[in-house]
């Protein structure tokens, strides 16, 4: 007999395994339609795992983690993944697979996303997973990236029913997604990131006006080229104005800094709003520190010190490109929509489970 740990309480449930004891279905005595799952996404910037009981479309989160593995590093100048990048990945999907097993998951699924799909050798990550893990990890595309980021933010019960416009800057994409569950009515995926951005603005240290004059051309550039004339249009024939929600790391972080918090706090995350002076004001006061001050920022994790000017510059430009008077902070993106991605979950891949009893 396993154990699952459910609303503080160990719960026991029944577990079935082929011979080479992989886990193929789990579920709870007390609810049979919850099932604990672990999404380990592999970003362009960082690994995250977030463990959590799935019930529908509802996500209840048990652990979520994150460690800066920069898959992106110096990638961008010949789109060739480095070993040492690789290899500091692998090493944390590894840990965080153990992590998501010892915690009772039935299922570990990796999502890897910008970094991972544009790479000319992006064989050799999934051979490093594979061997560190024993797991197989899955390549999504710029459109499912979207999807599955537009999943995730209304999954949050206070936006039900609501259109919604989803904008999720990561280290090498950002998606930009509108409309309502099931199926939104806009979807884009553009190629800039905070990490992909920062290469190729390549700053001063501390960073100059004109380091800031290029970054945003560079940014306006981008969106006003395609992404942002579609936008528009799509928005003007909206029945309903849509919400504007930010998501992604740089997104929470932003909140974090805007209320200076030392910890993780979802509610007080999600109660952000930021107008488009508020955020000028970030990024007009970002791109004038160096790298050592930015450090010293409450909310804002050493390690992500170099991109957040990048990050916090792409969603002033999205503000203004989009003419959006206000961006509310979701915390719920990626991870939660592949989390309740019901179809994705039907036949876990193999990989060993961690605990037997």
């Amino acid at each position: 007999m396993s154990f699952l740990a459910a609303g503080g309480l160990l719960t026991p449930f029944p577990v079935l395994r082929d011979s080479r004891h992989t886990v193929l279905f789990a579920v709870t005595l007390e609810n049979q339609r919850t099932v604990r799952r672990a999404l380990i996404d592999v970003g362009t910037n960082s690994v995250k795992l977030l463990v959590a009981d799935v019930h529908a479309s509802h996500v209840d989160p048990v652990i979520e983690c994150s460690e800066q593995t920069r898959l992106g590093c110096g990638f961008y100048h010949n789109m060739r993944l480095t070993t040492q990048s690789v290899a500091r990945t692998a090493e944390a999907v590894a840990q965080y697979a153990d992590k998501a097993r010892a915690l009772g998951a039935v299922h570990v699924r990796v999502v890897a996303t910008s970094a991972a799909r544009e790479a000319r050798n992006t064989d050799h990550l999934q051979s490093a997973i594979r061997e560190s893990s024993d797991i197989e990890i899955e390549i999504v595309s710029g459109a499912d990236e979207a999807d599955l980021a537009f999943r995730g933010v209304a999954s949050d019960a206070r936006l039900a029913g609501r259109p919604l416009l989803v904008l999720e800057v990561g280290g090498g994409s950002t998606q930009l997604v509108m409309g309502r569950l099931p199926k939104p009515s806009f979807r884009e995926s553009i190629s800039v990131g905070a990490v992909r951005l920062l290469e190729s603005i390549g700053p001063a240290e501390p960073p100059c006006a004109t380091d800031l004059d290029r970054c945003e051309n560079a940014v306006r550039s981008l969106l006003s080229r395609d992404a942002a004339p579609r936008l528009r249009n799509a928005l003007s024939a909206c029945a309903e104005a849509p919400v504007a929600v930010a998501a992604g790391g740089t997104a929470s972080v932003l909140a974090s800094m805007e209320l200076g918090l030392t910890e993780f706090v979802r509610e007080r995350i999600e109660s952000v709003c930021f107008d488009r002076s508020g955020l000028r004001r970030w990024v007009d006061r970002l791109w004038t520190l160096p790298v050592a001050k930015r450090r010293e920022i409450p909310g804002l994790p050493p390690e992500r010190a170099d991109v957040i000017i990048t990050g916090a510059a792409i969603f002033a430009g999205l503000m203004d490109c989009c003419e959006l008077p206000v961006l509310r902070i979701s915390t719920r993106g990626l991870r939660f929509g592949a989390l309740i991605d019901q179809n994705a979950w039907q036949v876990p891949p193999r990989c060993d489970v961690a605990n037997e009893t």
